[in-house]
């Protein structure tokens, strides 16, 4: 089987508003524009991977139970607009505030790569031609990490983490401003068509 290209996405503050500790369906609410972004990526033949750091659950804050109701949720409010999400990994570990066997360090807790990994050996993707886009420092380390071009969104906690990219990260606006750049690089990447 050919390996395919995704789009890795952190979520909270890049594909929903950000809420510390984000526990409530009612609370999550995406960021304009980001549905309709999705679905041209999809659209594209992309395949949309959310990696999420959730130490939330290690902490104690809430549960897995609530964190698949709010994916849930994600994916109904997606499928109304002919958009969809074709996994979710997530890490809830923490290696200082984590609770019993949540208290740990890890190879899956961003900017550590190990749930662009994870999702490589599971979907049969090449990292060498997919993406990350992501709000904080931590989302574009653990995509370049993982061998991923790396972008960043000026959402969420995108504005204060800027001033410390890697020299040759761009930041976006948003995420459908960085959906934007990223299929204009494959149209200018296509072979001409005649």
């Amino acid at each position: 089987m050919s390996k395919r290209r995704a789009v890795f996405l952190d979520r909270d503050g890049t594909i929903n508003v950000e809420v510390q500790y984000l526990h409530k369906v009612e609370e999550f609410e995406f960021i304009p524009g980001v549905p309709a972004a999705l679905k041209r990526l999809k659209e594209a033949g992309f395949l949309l991977v959310v990696v999420t750091n959730q130490s939330g659950i290690g902490r104690g804050r809430y549960d897995e139970a609530a964190l698949d109701a709010i994916h849930s949720h994600m994916h109904e409010m997606l499928a109304k607009v002919g958009a969809s999400i074709d996994a979710c990994y997530f890490c809830p570990h923490h290696p200082e505030h984590g609770k019993g066997d949540y208290l740990q360090v890890c190879a899956c807790r961003k900017p550590l790569p190990g749930m662009l990994q994870q999702a490589a050996d599971d979907l049969a993707i090449d990292l060498g031609s997919s993406f990350m886009i992501g709000d904080k420092l931590a989302d574009v380390e653990a995509g370049i990490n993982a061998g991923c071009t790396s972008l960043m969104v000026l959402t969420g906690y995108g504005n204060s983490h800027a001033s410390k990219l890697p020299a040759g990260i761009k930041a976006y606006p948003d995420l459908p401003a960085a959906v934007e750049a990223i299929l204009a690089l494959e149209a200018a990447e296509a072979p001409d068509a005649d």
